[in-house]
């Protein structure tokens, strides 16, 4: 009986233990209170041979679909740049002050079939060469009717890049055994068009000039921090 008796202490000592460790690995420190920004500023209206095409109006998402970012985002941002070619790039940028799986819904492969576009090539990851490192990245194609866009996107957690999956969990618990609640950002950038050998050329040249145009700590913010 005393046997049971200490082996029910035991447990209870231990579940007790248990408890008070999960409280105090709770992450209390949110990394998006240290530095706030805005997007709209951050990311300039013009740089290198893009600027922005004031002529065309922002792609309208459905009531439900924006319900949703609005509840899982703290900024968002959507722009369309044009060069002196007339080339246009759509640039949508997601930000979330306390990241979470929320981020989920704005990726490419849930987006765009939730407004009515079907993923015709399913997405890849890839590595983006700039002049600070290189940037991971994934690509994929979406199309409606005769519609066929192109899409290159990234996602950071915190300073840390990384890609949706197994990768954005381990980013996320490295923070959270620190104590720290991470941010995130997700970044896509996309164009009309039938060659997408052609479109991926041009928005390469797109993403190198808008990182080229932005100090180190904005482009961090953008991109997270390259390897050395």
């Amino acid at each position: 009986m005393n046997f049971i008796s200490f082996r029910h202490v035991v447990i209870g000592l231990c579940m007790f233990a248990g408890a008070g460790l999960a409280l105090a690995l709770k992450p209390t420190d949110k990394l998006a209170d240290r530095a706030q920004f805005e997007l709209e500023t951050l990311i300039p209206q013009s740089f290198g041979d893009w600027k922005i095409d004031t002529t065309i109006a922002p792609l309208l998402v459905t009531p439900e679909l924006q319900k949703v970012i609005d509840e899982t985002y703290s900024q968002t941002l959507t722009r369309t740049y044009i060069n002196s070619a007339g080339k246009r790039i759509m640039l949508s940028v997601a930000y979330g002050g306390a990241h979470g799986e929320g981020m989920q819904t704005h990726r490419p492969e849930v987006c765009y079939p939730a407004q009515g576009f079907q993923v015709v090539k399913n997405t890849r990851p890839d590595v983006l060469s700039t002049d600070f490192g290189e940037l991971p990245i994934r690509r994929l194609v979406a199309a409606q009717g005769p519609r066929n866009e192109p899409i290159t996107y990234w996602v950071v957690v915190g300073d840390q890049q990384t890609q949706f999956g197994l990768g954005m969990k381990l980013a996320q618990m490295r923070y959270t055994l620190t104590g720290v609640i991470p941010d995130g950002m997700l970044v896509r950038v996309s164009s009309i068009d039938r060659d997408e050998a052609n479109a991926y050329d041009i928005q390469t040249d797109f993403i190198r000039a808008m990182l080229g145009a932005l100090r180190d700590d904005e482009r961090e913010r953008l991109t997270g921090k390259f390897s050395s």
